[in-house]
This record gives C-alpha cells, sequence and structure tokens, in this order.
C-alpha cells in the first residue's frame, strides 16, 4: 500500500482520486473547497493544507485549473513545497503553460524531488471510468515508479519526453479537439438548416470516414443540448491561450486555433464560460440565426 496525495477535488480529480482510494492506497486529500464527504467516506484522508498532504504522502498528485493555482499549491504559504522531505515526486496532471512548467520542476528538483507534468484528456467520462489518456514528461525512472497509480486512472499512458513535454503534448491535444468541435458543430448546423434531421445526419456520418469521437460524444450533447460541463469552456479558452502564446513565441501561425478561441469567447461574452466545450455550437448558432436542434 503505497502513500499518496491527491490536490485538487473537482470534476476531474475527485474520480481520479477515488481510483486510487479504491486500489487499497492510503490517500491523503486537500482541494480549497473542501474535501468532499463522499471522499472521506470512501476512505480517503482530509488535510487542512497543501503542506500536510505533501509531509504524508511520497507521491503527490495536483489536479488544478490553471498555471497561478498550480504555483500558489506548489510555493504558496502551507504548500507542497514545505512539506516536501527528500526522496518524494510530485505529479501535476493539471494542464498549464510548458514554460511555467519547467521552471516548477527544477525548483522542485532543487527540493531533492522527482516531477512529473501528466496532464490528461479524456474529460470527466474519462476520469470517471479510469480511461483517462495520461502525457507524461518527466525523468524516466521517476515514470516508472508512478506508472502503476497512473494506470488506475487512465489507459493510454505515454512518457513524451522531459519536463514540459507533457504539457506540450496537451496543448496539441486541446488544438486538435477545439477543431474537431468547431467542424461537427459546422457540419451539424449546415445540415439542420438546410433541413435535414441532425440526429440522422450524425448517425449517418458516425459509420463513416467522418466518425470520431467528438462526433460521438460532442455532437450528442449539441443535438439533445446537454451542455452541463464535462469540460468548462472558460478551461479549453486557457488551453487555447497556451497554444497561442506559444505560436507567437515560435513565430507560428495557428488560424483555425485563434478561430475556434474567437468562438469560445463568443460564448463566454454571452454567459457560457461555464458550458461544456460542446456548446461552441452556440456562437455559430448566434451567427447563423438557427440553433442545431430544439433542448
Amino acid at each position: 500500500m503505497a502513500k499518496l496525495g491527491f490536490i485538487g477535488l473537482g470534476i476531474m480529480g475527485k474520480p481520479m482520486a477515488g481510483h486510487l482510494v479504491a486500489a487499497g492506497h492510503e490517500v491523503w486529500l486537500h482541494s480549497r473547497s473542501g474535501v468532499p464527504q463522499e471522499s472521506k467516506d470512501k476512505g480517503g484522508k482530509p488535510c487542512a493544507s497543501a503542506k500536510e498532504v505533501a509531509q504524508n504522502a511520497d507521491v503527490i498528485f495536483l489536479m488544478l485549473p490553471d498555471t497561478p493555482d498550480v504555483e500558489k499549491v506548489l510555493f504558496g504559504a502551507g504548500g507542497v513545497a514545505e512539506g516536501l522531505s527528500k526522496g518524494k515526486t510530485v505529479v501535476d496532471m493539471s494542464s498549464i503553460a510548458p514554460l511555467a512548467t519547467r521552471d516548477f520542476a527544477q525548483r522542485i528538483n532543487e527540493l531533492g524531488c522527482d516531477y512529473l507534468d501528466a496532464p490528461v484528456s479524456g474529460g470527466e467520462v474519462g476520469a470517471k471510468g479510469g480511461t483517462l489518456t495520461i502525457m507524461v514528461g518527466g525523468p524516466e525512472a521517476a515514470f516508472d515508479r508512478v506508472k502503476p497509480y497512473f494506470e488506475r486512472m487512465g489507459k493510454n499512458i505515454t512518457l513524451v519526453g522531459g519536463n514540459g513535454d507533457g504539457q506540450t503534448c496537451k496543448v496539441a491535444n486541446q488544438i486538435i479537439v477545439a477543431l474537431n468541435i468547431e467542424a461537427v458543430a459546422e457540419a451539424l448546423l449546415f445540415a439542420s438548416k438546410a433541413g435535414a434531421d441532425p440526429a440522422k445526419v450524425r448517425q449517418a456520418l458516425m459509420g463513416g470516414f467522418a466518425a470520431s469521437r467528438i462526433l460521438e460524444v460532442h455532437g450528442e450533447r449539441m443535438i439533445k443540448r446537454t451542455f452541463q460541463p464535462g469540460f468548462r469552456i472558460e478551461l479549453h479558452q486557457k488551453d487555447l491561450g497556451l497554444a497561442l502564446a506559444g505560436a507567437r513565441a515560435l513565430g507560428l501561425a495557428l488560424p483555425h486555433t485563434a478561430s475556434a478561441q474567437q468562438l469560445f469567447s463568443a460564448c463566454v461574452a454571452n454567459g457560457g464560460a461555464g458550458w461544456d466545450h460542446s456548446a461552441l455550437v452556440k456562437a455559430l448558432e448566434l451567427m447563423g440565426r438557427h440553433e442545431v436542434a430544439k433542448g
């Protein structure tokens, strides 16, 4: 039985930590909104601070919204760094800036500890099902030690490269996901406006070359109008912001990433920061004065 810590128990973090508890590990928990009673009832051990988690655990997982949140939890007052001792491992499963990740890793390494960046893809469904894709950056020895715990949370687990490379891979993932959502939204909106049944169009497309996980899951959301968040627009906006900032630094043009970001911004302007990212379709619907389907 390992001594593990998990910080950040939101839509994704709560079920991810739950898989580690269910595997029989001793799991110390902390969340700024408090540890859910359900997590305590299942055997998770609540802690008053991130420092306390780090003092008790040998491997500390983080699942937080953005780069400043990770920095605060790691290095702020009562943070992880204050509770670390040599030989421990910090694993950040948040989606944050690659350059900041490299800086965080160096600062943790200076304390005699290993650091892995291990962002995930798969959303709430993958977190609950333990089927997440996990993209890891960091030293191979640390990856090998932590992999058995990753296997409780995900299925497709890849060591991409050094620190920061996991986050770079996640940014690439978010570009692909956003553009696929935009493509599915445009296709279903076109079909609906032309008078076809979008549900039947989706069904037909699922048997052809246009089939995708986005068409399967998010296409259904667009038709059924189920936009409660599995992954919030404001978080995908943040990820595309990282992509566009990185592109500027590299001298690259990412025109369709930029257009997807503008569509997300249109949703936010209409009160949709907390909508599921499949609700990008609503921005197109506003411009076209037509909805894919009536809820």
